[in-house]
């Protein structure tokens, strides 16, 4: 229904906002259930909630630093090798010690992973990368273009054969995907670093050739972007990498406008979504998730978002793919462990802390656009965040972990790569028995490697993300969850908060007004006023084992109806979900 306020006295525009606020009551939006979601438990126990914008605060200030001194130390290091593009650039270790990389291995290996997810990480936070110290590490990192080979896109080196021979990765499909995805995330935090847009234009032209090529199949181990030609190795095949090319296209588009770029975008998701079972098989199944909650939204498509969403938690079943690769839901010993992402076989159960940061990033901005999932991903949500916290050798004790010996040198802000249910790997004797237990898979990787490789730089870089995306509010276990803080390439919202409450009592949850200006929130699920003309401070009820989402808007806007949607002025405040079916 659709109103129209045509002037008039202001008694008779009270009584129409009043009435289409009333048939709004009607409409709260229905939950969908995602079965492995509601599996785990409404409050984790044991509970912890870390300060993550603080962690990624202090992880910046430690990694970053050039000056200190010691044994491993500093993590950073100067490149000036000049690959792909004529100036220094710098690597951060993968992991601490790494023989194969930096001063006493090769200076030119170094992942794009840690080093621009560390950016995100900071950007995310507030940190300005482009002028730290005197250096702009974001302008740095597009050494990472690999023009020299012919690809021309990101990938995770800056030359993919010196990381080969210093015992890196051979080809692998996400490896040369989310590099992009990561380097279109920062330039949306970081808009005015020179280059940087027409390397992103080189990038969609690649992906939207790629993706033209494979005309729907991407039963790949890998694709080599210069002889455009999708190949087969060892590796099993990556069918989600059809998501990642989806999300850098539907960014490409919202950036440059080209009809291209999202006619691209349709099509990969097309091919990603006609797949007969989930085949994820590392971080880019779950942007699937949000670029097709944003087509259906924004673009009139009609894609399942319910099969994604079962496809990544549920996890890779298909005997040819990585099988088991999902989202645990589970206790391992005493402690919840539910909503952290990596293997659900692998020894019982193999977790990984860059996986579950990186879940995150599209599922979250995902409920702006499909919030029939507010619920399931609020819950998931508390407990994800609660359990990542056992990666931190200073947040799990020392009998839960490989190496607490050496945990100094981590300042708790550089964790174990890995959460296992038992020592499945080393299998050390004083481990026997006990679940869970903090390690990494650092000292396999080459010989001589230390055991102190077990804390992860590249795992813990990205902790920006729950860092921007997770406040605490004046209730224990109800978060305030930003659905903003990662929804990039988006130029026309209001701040969105998600708040889930896991108690079996109605809570009463206050949001604090860091504006200037008084505001009005909006529920979007209950499409009803929260609270009007607040200032400092506002509270509002939640009923129990569920979720609000608040949407913040200038004091005295008004909503209406415009297409199904939810309007003020030229502002989406909520989708409508019936064509969505």
């Amino acid at each position: 229904m659709t109103l129209h306020i045509l002037g008039g006295s202001v008694l008779f525009a009270s009584a129409m906002t009043l009435f289409f606020s009333c048939q709004n009551k009607k409409e709260k939006t229905d939950q969908i259930v995602i079965e492995r979601i509601s599996l785990m438990p409404d409050q984790p126990e044991p509970y912890k909630m870390t300060d993550w914008f603080e962690k990624a605060h202090n992880f910046d200030q430690y990694v970053y630093n050039l000056d200190l001194k010691g044994e491993y130390l500093p993590f950073i290091w100067r490149d000036d090798a000049k690959r792909n593009t004529p100036q220094n650039t710098f690597g951060i270790y993968t992991a601490i010690g790494d023989v194969r990389q930096g001063q006493k291995g090769n200076k030119e290996f170094h992942e794009a992973l840690c080093s621009m997810g560390s950016l995100l990480g900071a950007g995310l936070v507030g940190i300005d990368k482009t002028n730290q110290n005197g250096s702009n590490y974001v302008k740095m990192v597009q050494n990472y273009f690999n023009s020299a080979n012919g690809w021309n896109i990101m990938m995770d080196n800056t030359n993919p054969a010196v990381a080969t021979l210093g015992g890196g990765y051979g080809r692998d499909w996400w490896y040369d995907v989310f590099p992009n995805v990561l380097y279109y995330g920062l330039c949306d935090l970081y808009p005015h670093v020179s280059k940087a847009d027409s390397l992103q234009h080189l990038i969609a032209e690649q992906f939207l050739k790629a993706d033209s090529v494979l005309k729907g199949n991407y039963d790949y181990s890998f694709f080599d972007y210069s002889q455009m030609k999708g190949m087969t190795n060892n590796v099993p095949h990556q069918q989600d990498a059809a998501a990642g090319h989806a999300y850098v296209l539907l960014c490409a588009y919202e950036k440059f406008k080209d009809e291209r770029y999202l006619k691209g975008a349709k099509s990969a998701m097309n091919a990603f979504i006609n797949q007969k079972e989930s085949r994820f098989y590392e971080v880019l199944m779950p942007f699937g998730a949000l670029v097709a909650a944003r087509l259906n939204a924004e673009h009139g498509t009609n894609y399942d978002v319910t099969k994604i969403l079962n496809w990544t938690f549920d996890g890779c079943k298909a005997e040819d793919g990585r099988t088991g690769w999902g989202v645990i839901a589970e206790r391992w010993g005493d402690r919840d462990v539910h909503g952290l992402q990596g293997s659900i076989t692998d020894g019982g159960g193999y977790a990984f802390l860059m996986n579950s940061f990186d879940l995150a990033w599209p599922l979250v901005p995902m409920v702006r656009y499909d919030n029939r999932y507010a619920t399931a991903i609020g819950k998931w949500m508390l407990n994800v965040t609660n359990a990542a916290r056992l990666f931190y050798p200073y947040e799990i004790d020392d009998q839960h972990q490989w190496l607490p010996e050496k945990k100094e040198i981590t300042k708790n802000v550089i964790a174990y790569e890995g959460l296992r249910k038992q020592d499945y790997t080393y299998k050390k004797e004083s481990l026997l028995g006990v679940s869970p237990v903090a390690l990494g898979d650092g000292p396999q990787w080459a010989k001589g490697q230390p055991e102190v490789s077990m804390f992860s730089l590249y795992s813990s870089a990205q902790v920006g993300i729950f860092g921007a995306i997770v406040r605490k509010t004046n209730v224990e276990k109800i978060l305030q969850i930003n659905c903003n803080a990662t929804d990039f390439y988006q130029r026309n919202s209001y701040p969105t908060y998600l708040y889930y409450n896991p108690y079996d009592t109605i809570k009463s949850v206050c949001f604090y007004n860091t504006k200037n200006s008084k505001v009005d929130l909006y529920d979007a699920l209950g499409h009803d006023y929260l609270s009007k003309d607040s200032g400092e401070e506002a509270c509002f009820e939640i009923q129990a084992k569920s979720a609000v989402l608040v949407v913040v808007l200038p004091s005295g806007s008004q909503i209406k109806a415009s297409d199904g949607n939810y309007m003020t002025g030229s502002a989406v405040v909520a989708f409508n979900q019936k064509r969505n079916k």
